[in-house]
């Protein structure tokens, strides 16, 4: 049995994570890829001993102190590439037997919520690509009015992701964040049912 394999990505502050749990209501399985890198970086996850290697300092009681690291990327901006080809196959890996398991549940959409969906080359797993927007001046009072965060942390964190215009460009369907939160729930709604009734007539 196919499996319909929905991407969902955004920009920081575009309302992904709520868009997720939007899906994860309905009842649709969500990988969170956000949540498996915590796991790994977290006490006997798979990643801390690897990135202590890597960046030596970087781990503090047993787990992957993202402070430490983000420092460590800060001073050498190279090493990114090194902490994507740790934690990316780890992932991967993740995701594979998440996409089994939804398989052998009768799944017929999943959604792979995935940040740097373009950026780390992910686009290519999946079968459509959801980028959930909004204006530029509603991302910025979003994440600005975040603790902790700083012209030069939004700025450094947006150099990094691929532009929101560019995604728009290649997304297959798009949601507006900033219309609220009952015209993100319809979008969601009306997409999971042409989805599923494109995936049942895939098997007749």
């Amino acid at each position: 049995m196919s499996i319909y394999k929905l991407g969902l990505t955004g920009s920081i502050g575009m309302g992904k994570s709520t868009t997720a749990k939007m899906f994860r209501d309905a009842g649709i399985p969500v990988f969170d890829s956000d949540a498996v890198v915590h796991s790994l970086y977290a006490r006997g996850g798979k990643a801390v001993p690897i990135i202590e290697a890597a960046f030596p300092g970087s781990v503090i009681g047993g787990e992957v102190s993202r402070a430490r690291l983000s420092d460590a990327l800060a001073a050498n901006p190279s090493g990114f590439d090194r902490l994507n080809a740790i934690v990316h196959p780890l992932v991967a890996a993740k995701r594979q037997a998440f996409l089994e398991e939804a398989r052998l549940a009768g799944a017929s959409l999943v959604v792979f919520d995935i940040p740097l969906l373009f950026e780390t080359g992910a686009e290519t797993g999946v079968d459509g690509i959801l980028v959930v927007t909004a204006p530029e001046a509603v991302q910025r009072e979003r994440v600005l009015g975040r603790e902790g965060m700083t012209e030069a942390k939004f700025k450094q964190i947006l150099s990094r992701q691929v532009p929101d215009a560019e995604k728009r460009k290649r997304a297959d369907f798009l949601i507006d964040t900033s219309l609220g939160l009952d015209v993100a729930r319809k979008s969601v709604e009306e997409l999971i049912s042409g989805l599923k009734a494109g995936s049942n007539q895939a098997r007749e």
